[in-house]
Parts: C-alpha cells; structure tokens; sequence
C-alpha cells in the first residue's frame, strides 16, 4: 500500500509546480489554434486552479500538497498583485468606454461618462444610430470633438491638429489629436483594434504593431492613449505596446463582458504624465465596462 500511495501523493506537488509553471511562462504556450492568446487574456484566473488541487491533496492526503501550493500561489501574487492602483486625487480625469453599436442606452453611458467631471471622454462604436444620443449628452461640458469612424474624443480642452488612423484596418477606427491642456499640450491617441476569435488574431495583431510603431516614432513628451484594443493586459503582443506607453493600471480591471467580466481589452496608458488613481465604472448598457484614470497636476 505505501509504494501506491507515495506516487498518488506526489500527484498535486507536480499539479502545483506544473500550474505555477504556466503563471510565470505563459508567453511560452505556443499560439497553435490561438491557445496562447486564450491563456494570456485570461490568465488571472488560471490561479483558481489552486482550490481542485488543494482538494486533490486533502482527498490523497498527501503531505507536501499543501506546501507545494504555495508555490503557483506566490507566482499568481507576483504577477497581479503588483497591479494595485495608487490611489489619491488628480489633476486631471479620462473616460473611455466601448458603448456599444446598437446600445439602447448610450446616451445615459454617455451621460455616467460626462458625470465623472472627466476633462477628455473617449467613446467607440459610435454609429448612426447611437451617435446623435452620445453627442447630446457630452457636447454641453465637452464642446471640442474629434471623430474617426466609430470613435470619438470629447474634451473640455481646446484642439490642435486632428489625424485620422487606418492602423492597417482598411478604414480609420482611431485618430491621434493635440489637446491644449492649461498645463500644457498632451496627444490623445483614440483607438479600436480589431476583435479577435479563436485562432484568429491576424487583423488585431496588424493593427496593434501599427499602434505601437505610431507610438515609438511619436516624440510628444506626454501620450495618452484610450480605447479598445482586444488585447488584454496579460496578452503576450500587448507587451510592446506597454513598454513604450506604460499602462494605467487598475487592479485586475476587467471590463468584459460587462454582466460577468472576466478580461481586460479596454486600456488607458499614459506616458509623461503621474497617475494617481483608476477605476472600473458601470456598463450602461454596453457589454463593456467603462475605465476611468486621474493624473496629478
């Protein structure tokens, strides 16, 4: 019986080693069939696997079990908990929100976002139909816009020079503008990449390295850059782009769907400007969540 035992035993150590494994090398699953797209956008949650483990070693007894899970438990701390926004008062307010193309209730989505005293308000799937409803509700606080196909930047600050972005998306679905704060110029980047399916990244990866070459080349000393970009946080091609417009981070964040989220393709990144604070705000109707961010004076 004990030579049974000790290899069942020896089971949830190497569960719990092969999990921890995953947390820290998921770039490494290879991306047949979109695998590897699938593990980065949801990787947080791959840290429950904890709990059948844990009940896998309770049920075989086994006694290094329960020190073995320690290990894929500090991976999953190491990557996410570091994530955890400042905090404290700004000096100025961002919106961006995905409302959705034929959301019922974009007007009041638009109304929540112009309800945060946000200077800049960033929107997509802006169409016929929810266009006028969205326009009525931020044009009063926000009367300088700037639109490229179905997104739009409304902002309490006066504009400069507006460009409207193809990000090899056949059409322009992102736009760059030069905003006059009272502090001093920022450029707005505004953006919707392509969505992705299962296996089937090629357009939003095109778009993404368009992004982040745009990005790069752009020698503004302050960037923001707001909208959706179906790329989650976690997601291995999303690293370039961070790296040269670092992410403002918002705990785990997640933003879709909206009625159970459980990843985060909705960013606002910012270079040359302090955070202070983020947050994820309700949906209004849209199967997006919306994100707000503060930057001190």
């Amino acid at each position: 019986m004990l030579s049974l035992r000790r290899p069942r035993a020896l089971v949830p150590p190497a569960l719990a080693l092969a999990l921890a494994a995953l947390l820290l090398g998921h770039r490494l699953v290879p991306d047949l069939g979109g695998a590897g797209t699938l593990v980065d956008s949801f990787l947080p949650w791959f840290g429950l696997g904890v709990l059948p483990i844990a009940g896998l070693a309770l049920v075989l007894r086994s006694r290094s079990g329960p020190a073995a899970l320690l290990v894929p438990v500090l991976a999953w701390a190491a990557l996410f908990v570091p994530s955890a926004p400042d905090g404290g008062p700004g000096g100025l307010t961002v919106v961006t929100q995905n409302v959705g193309a034929g959301n019922p209730e974009a007007g009041a989505a638009a109304a929540a976002l112009a309800g945060t005293g946000a200077g800049l308000v960033a929107v997509q799937e802006r169409t016929g139909r929810t266009g006028p409803a969205i326009d009525s509700a931020l044009r009063p606080g926000h009367p300088y816009r700037a639109f490229a196909g179905t997104v739009g930047l409304w902002s309490r600050y006066p504009l400069g020079e507006m460009e409207r972005l193809d990000l090899a998306q056949g059409w322009a679905r992102a736009l760059r503008a030069r905003v006059r704060l009272p502090s001093g110029p920022v450029t707005v980047y505004v953006a919707h990449l392509a969505s992705i399916r299962l296996g089937e990244t090629a357009a939003r990866d095109r778009a993404l390295a368009e992004l982040t070459g745009l990005l790069r080349a752009d020698r503004s000393p302050r960037v923001l850059v707001l909208g959706d970009l179906n790329t989650a946080s976690t997601d291995r091609r999303f690293d370039a782009l961070a790296a040269t417009v670092p992410e403002v981070r918002t705990g785990f964040g997640f933003t879709w769907p909206a009625a159970f989220p459980l990843t985060r393709p909705d960013h606002v990144l910012a270079r040359g400007l302090t955070p202070a604070a983020a947050t994820v705000l309700p949906a209004h109707g849209s199967d997006h969540l919306a994100l707000q961010a503060d930057f001190r004076p």
